[in-house]
């Protein structure tokens, strides 16, 4: 049925990569040592959206110390979310207006379920834990059933410098970098909130390669720099069931064609950069489905990040009936999309 979130039969499971069972047993020997330490599973709950009929739940479940003040002080530093141990399978109790459901973490300690729920449109509130945990309180947005116009903006490089076409520095800004030191790219935070609020105060979903270690640093980053809030779709690190690694593009394709599923009544207003895949997902996205694309908005990166992301597609190469706009920054998109469209 139009509209319902996609949650098809899941498949029989398959043998899993070599890599992931490697990763499995490795995670189940943190395991033992953690619980040894008297560590306990708690919920790290991240912003969810979904429909005035569902909510789609996004949280993680981690061993931690029953005292978590020194490990909420530490956690600037990127390197330490990638030394966090996940609670695997572990059951976690979602409570929606007063109706408890039990949803299952994945082998990462992600949870990603949909549950039913009667809940107004706008911001509301959901209550999460774990066996024996506090519960803690995570926001969900709930798209209005006449909203026809919504956002979605990649992180890397679109709203924040991370140069990641460069691997050195990449890693240098992942996993030793203070989040603090982090660079927003100029005018993106004033590009997003105005789309929003052009459009009723619409949805402003992140959708990112990164791993969900980072979904913390990345809330505090965009909540210090005054982006509109939103969820973030960031996807699971290390290897997978069926490769030696998670494929980000396949991760942001899927992405797109599940929210387009999902709210079959929205355009989407894409916006990314030119150093990476984003030209070609969104192109080839629109293709699939132009129903669900209002424009496209491309973030150009300096000619030095260019040449070191191996160059940029150029505008004349994507076909006719679609808005492509391009600027090197926040204001000059915005510029660019009022000349352009009627928002």
């Amino acid at each position: 049925m139009p509209g319902e979130p996609t949650n098809s039969p899941k498949p029989a499971p398959a043998r899993l990569h070599r890599a992931a069972r490697l990763d499995d047993a490795v995670l189940a020997w943190r395991a033992r040592r953690a619980v040894r330490r008297g560590m306990v599973p708690t919920v790290a709950s991240y912003t969810g959206y979904g429909s005035t009929e569902w909510v789609r739940v996004l949280g993680r479940v981690l061993y931690s110390h029953p005292d978590r003040k020194r490990e909420a002080e530490e956690r600037t530093r990127g390197w330490r979310s990638f030394t966090s141990i996940p609670v695997v399978s572990c059951p976690v109790i979602v409570e929606i207006d007063g109706v408890a459901h039990e949803v299952i973490a994945d082998r990462g300690g992600v949870i990603d379920e949909v549950v039913p729920a009667q809940l107004e449109p706008g911001w509301q509130t959901i209550r999460m834990s774990s066996p024996g945990s506090e519960p803690v309180v995570t926001d969900v947005y709930i798209v209005h059933p006449d909203t026809t116009v919504g956002v979605i903006s990649d992180v890397d490089d679109t709203v924040m410098v991370t140069a990641l076409p460069r691997p050195l520095v990449a890693a240098w800004n992942t996993f030793v970098l203070d989040e603090h030191a982090r660079t927003p790219v100029p005018g993106m935070a004033v590009l997003l909130d105005r789309l929003s609020r052009q459009q009723g105060g619409c949805p402003v979903i992140y959708l990112s390669t990164g791993a969900w270690n980072v979904a913390p640093t990345l809330t505090r980053f965009l909540s210090r720099h005054l982006y509109p809030s939103g969820p973030l779709l960031l996807t699971d690190w290390g290897p997978t069931h069926d490769r030696f690694f998670r494929s980000g593009r396949a991760h942001k394709e899927q992405s797109l064609r599940r929210l387009s599923d999902e709210f079959p009544q929205i355009s989407w207003l894409l916006v990314g950069d030119d150093g990476q895949h984003d030209e070609g997902i969104y192109s080839d996205f629109a293709t699939e489905r132009p129903a669900s694309v209002k424009a496209v908005l491309i973030r150009q990166l300096s000619p030095g990040e260019a040449v070191l992301a191996g160059g940029r597609a150029k505008r004349e190469q994507h076909g006719s009936g679609l808005t492509w706009v391009y600027a090197p920054d926040g204001a000059g998109l915005l510029t660019e999309l009022d000349d352009l469209l009627e928002l």
